[in-house]
């Protein structure tokens, strides 16, 4: 081979750098998003002096080939958030971005014990929806801001995919020679679930709403009034006494922007990214200036 000859490259050589770029191509745009996080958070925090803090459960691509996670609130979520409360200063507010359908109840009592023993103020943020445990932790905070079209729900446990309240009254129906063992069982977990959720909420809102309106409004929320995937708005939250701001900042949803959904072939919403400004009206025929 003459020098500098170029050296040819097969067929087979262009596939696997092709399949190389394509496979490591996520992985830099996840990293190049989780940078744009960062400086979103960097800016929010100086903007309100607070310690900013996001628990936002999307369903998303992960990992060399893309594939997808479903998330909700685990274990390793209450470590984390336990962990950056206990390195913010006791006089320093804690503001908590809040996106989730729920998850394990004992992690979402970690979080909101730790939330309502934080000295300073707390708020937290809930853009789109804050349900079941998710719900249980926005009650925490010394006050909730949500966009107007927002969402909490009950917190009603579930049990085996069934709602604790259900179970029990399945059990009240019915007399108990013809209820099987099992369904007996999950009733007294079900009877130990509920109470357990309800003295929770009882605690993180008596400081609030003072013991009776606490006690009643925790009832309300944990006997299984609702289906567990019952909207609670704004203006239904406001009725019940809570500290609710129905307005959400711009840098919030600036900042939910950089957790898209996963697109498929074809989305399933198209609109033209930028605010809406009504056409102007064409003039009239027969005014002036016009043929």
């Amino acid at each position: 081979m003459l020098v500098g000859e170029a050296c040819p490259v097969s067929f087979f050589e262009l596939l696997w750098i092709l399949f190389i770029v394509t496979s490591l191509m996520p992985l830099y745009q996840q990293k190049r998003i989780e940078s744009r996080r960062i400086r979103l958070l960097h800016r929010m925090q100086e903007e309100r002096q607070s310690r900013v803090i996001t628990m936002i459960h999307r369903q998303e691509s992960y990992s060399l080939l893309g594939m997808l996670s479903r998330r909700y609130i685990t274990i390793e979520d209450s470590e984390a958030v336990l962990r950056a409360i206990r390195l913010t200063p006791p006089d320093t507010p804690i503001d908590l971005i809040l996106h989730t359908p729920g998850g394990l109840v004992l992690a979402s009592e970690q979080i909101a014990r730790a939330l309502s023993k934080h000295p300073a103020k707390v708020t937290v943020f809930v853009p789109h929806y804050a349900m079941s445990g998710g719900t249980m932790i926005a009650l925490a905070a010394d006050e909730i801001w949500m966009d107007d079209n927002a969402v909490l729900g009950p917190v009603d446990p579930q049990l085996g995919g069934y709602p604790a309240a259900s179970i029990l009254r399945v059990v009240e129906q019915k007399e108990k020679n013809r209820v099987d063992d099992e369904t007996l069982i999950l009733a007294d977990i079900a009877s130990k679930a509920v109470e357990q959720v309800r003295n929770v909420v009882v605690e993180i809102l008596r400081e609030k709403l003072g013991e009776e309106r606490a006690v009643e409004l925790a009832h309300t929320l944990s006997e299984g009034r609702w289906t567990h995937d019952f909207p609670l708005t704004c203006d239904m939250l406001r009725s019940f006494g809570l500290p609710v701001v129905c307005r959400m900042p711009r840098v919030v949803y600036e900042l939910m922007e950089l957790y898209p959904q996963p697109s498929g072939r074809r989305p399933s919403v198209q609109y033209v990214p930028v605010p809406y400004r009504a056409p102007k009206p064409e003039t009239a025929r027969g005014e002036e200036g016009t043929p």
